[in-house]
């Protein structure tokens, strides 16, 4: 399914909202998944979340290190059958 496009089960199956922003970067490593994050967060209002879906395990100390420094907000991490999910809410 190409980036951006919505599949109800895909997110019941990986826990997400539905209604929020999704960036999937899986197949990127460091740094891509952090950068493509940081240009989506750039047309986001403060207050707005985005679901982000990597597969690089780097990406769990570089989210924490990006919103520590940036500000915004990782309001949860998880991993999902090599898959590793992140709720971000912009500040």
């Amino acid at each position: 399914m190409p980036v951006g496009l919505k599949s109800f089960s895909r997110y019941e199956e990986l826990g997400m909202d539905e209604n929020a922003f999704e960036l999937d970067t899986s197949g990127l490593n460091c740094p891509l998944p952090v950068l493509k994050l940081r240009n989506k967060l750039k047309k986001m209002h403060p207050g707005q979340e985005i679901n982000v879906i990597a597969t690089d395990p780097g990406s769990v100390k570089d989210f924490e290190s990006f919103c520590n420094q940036t500000g915004d907000e990782l309001l949860e991490s998880k991993e999902n059958e090599g898959k590793f999910i992140y709720r971000i809410k912009k500040g």
